[in-house]
């Protein structure tokens, strides 16, 4: 049974794919065959006698083989070059050793940026629409984030012209805030991750109005202001008649006093008339 190996790279990288057989010293590659294929069904490379047979045309100028381990470079590595590969070592027309290796090919995606949209504000909290975007990676990426630390799930959309194509990849999430909030953001593929951090601040930091009184305490209060109201009425109404009363009674005793004081003269005078007749 061939040996299967799984090899990992970046696009733009050097990878190295092992046939997992080496040629004796004794002997040279002139002796062999040997064949690398994708698929089973695509040739990247074969050699007969030693010498190159056939090359896929896609992998022109990006691939060699080593003459004695028949290890199978590519450079540089591309999404599409993704899959599984085969080598096969023939003598004599036996096969004699060979290798399966798995190549996965990864993009590294962008830094994510994330953006925020006000939807709705007041004294309490403010709606925001966020959204997270990265792009240009591969494979399909899987979009977190987190909440002051707390996990939150991400409404996430994808977009790709194929599945050997680099992705692009939107998260939104609706927040209502009422305090201060940093959220985080990450893309994760193939066990590697790019995040980014953003502080949110509550927008409209409004006063809250007082607390009207209850309704027992305004109609008590009503009714204390028309008492005083009342009162301040009958008084305006009633005092000035008691007191103008009062002055009458006293100017009238003033008046009788004054007449007794008049009469008494007279009084006197016939007294003395009298006498002297």
């Amino acid at each position: 049974a061939l040996n299967k190996k799984v090899v990992k790279g970046k696009v733009g990288e050097k990878v190295s794919l092992p046939c997992c057989y080496e040629i004796p010293s004794s002997e040279s590659l002139h002796k062999y065959r040997v064949y690398w294929q994708k698929n089973i069904t695509d040739v990247v490379l074969a050699y007969s006698e030693g010498n190159m047979i056939r090359r896929h045309e896609r992998y022109q100028n990006r691939t060699e083989m080593d003459p004695w381990n028949l290890t199978l470079w590519i450079s540089p590595v591309e999404i599409l070059d993704n899959g599984s590969y085969q080598c096969v070592v023939q003598h004599n027309s036996v096969v004699v050793g060979g290798s399966s290796v798995i190549l996965i090919v990864t993009a590294d995606f962008s830094k994510p940026n994330i953006t925020t949209e006000v939807t709705a504000d007041s004294c309490e909290l403010t709606e925001m629409m966020i959204t997270c975007s990265s792009h240009g990676g591969f494979p399909k990426p899987r979009i977190s984030g987190a909440l002051n630390n707390m996990s939150v799930e991400w409404n996430a959309s994808w977009v790709s012209e194929s599945n050997f194509s680099p992705y692009n990849v939107t998260g939104k999430l609706v927040l209502n805030v009422t305090k201060d909030v940093n959220v985080t953001c990450s893309v994760e593929y193939n066990g590697f991750a790019k995040s980014t951090s953003l502080l949110l601040k509550k927008t409209n930091d409004c006063v809250v109005p007082p607390v009207p009184p209850p309704y027992n305490v305004i109609t008590a209060s009503i009714i204390v202001v028309i008492t005083f109201i009342l009162a301040i009425t009958l008084a305006a109404r009633y005092l000035p008649r008691h007191v103008c009363s009062r002055c009458c009674k006293r100017q009238d005793s003033v008046e009788e006093g004054a007449k007794e004081c008049m009469k008494a003269p007279v009084s006197s005078k016939g007294t003395a008339e009298t006498s002297s007749v």
